[in-house]
């Protein structure tokens, strides 16, 4: 059994008076991808904003590798977990290759230079995304997938444990969707990380995760694999929304189509 990386106990947050999450609690192995789905405002990003310690909970306890998140600290932590955005800003003025190495910056000096290891990953977490034929370009000379694909590969220069995906795919096109979702099952496979990836797509969570938690107005409202979560009665529960499920004939999980006339 894969080690257990990521432990959330009875966590709770708000912004002055308003309360956004109420008593979460998760588990998150190596080699595992945990799915978070939920509405608009459900929580799951300030979710991620808690467990990627930018912001400390009003109650509870974030564990990384059995140690309090609170005691990490900034550098060390950056070595643990990595997080990934909906999308890079095109604009950056660096290459792609000097994006990528800006991952390694946990492992650096101010003023150091890349050694041989630092190189050597860089040039490792590029061909693993696909992006080594992109070094010298710049990111506005790329598509949205490429450039998806090139902050996920700065995060994996980190050489994290663990992997935040917000919303990875969310203004990309059929294609890159397909060919993100195919890189989180590569790092899946190839690196063993624990991945919680944040989305709003129901069929590339049962495509994709082990496990999924439904978040529903800050707290949890079903939790455990895509078969048990992704229902049409779970759904309809949370997102007011009337839907049809089925059985995906190429993964055997569950298949999700709106009921059009059914949403609330």
């Amino acid at each position: 059994m894969n080690s257990l990386l990521l432990q959330v106990d009875d966590v709770s947050f708000g912004y002055k008076e308003l309360e956004v999450l109420q008593g979460i609690s998760l588990r998150l192995a190596g080699g595992e991808i945990l799915g978070i789905i939920g509405p608009n405002g459900s929580g799951k990003s300030t979710l991620l904003k808690v467990i990627s310690g930018i912001i400390t909970p009003w109650s509870g306890k974030v564990s990384v590798k059995g140690k309090d998140l609170s005691t990490y600290k900034r550098r060390d932590l950056a070595t643990v977990i990595a997080s990934v955005s909906q999308e890079i800003d095109g604009d950056f003025p660096f290459t792609v290759r000097e994006l990528v190495a800006m991952g390694r910056s946990p492992y650096l000096g101010r003023f150091a230079i890349e050694g041989k290891k630092d190189k050597e990953v860089i040039d490792e977490v590029m061909a693993l995304t696909d992006v080594a034929p992109y070094a010298n370009r710049f990111p506005h000379e790329l598509s949205g997938g490429e450039r998806q694909r090139v902050i996920i590969a700065r995060a994996l220069a980190q050489e994290p444990d663990i992997l935040l995906l917000d919303e990875p795919t969310s203004y990309l096109d059929l294609h890159h969707q397909v060919e993100i979702n195919n890189l989180i099952m590569k790092l899946k496979a190839e690196k063993g990380m624990g991945v919680i990836y944040v989305t709003h797509d129901l069929n590339s969570a049962a495509l994709c995760c082990d496990r999924i938690v439904m978040m529903s107005r800050g707290s949890i409202h079903a939790e455990g694999d895509p078969l048990q979560v992704i229902t049409s009665e779970h759904i309809n529960h949370v997102y007011g929304c009337s839907v049809f499920v089925d059985e995906n004939p190429q993964s055997g999980g569950p298949r999700v189509t709106p009921l059009m006339e059914g949403c609330k």
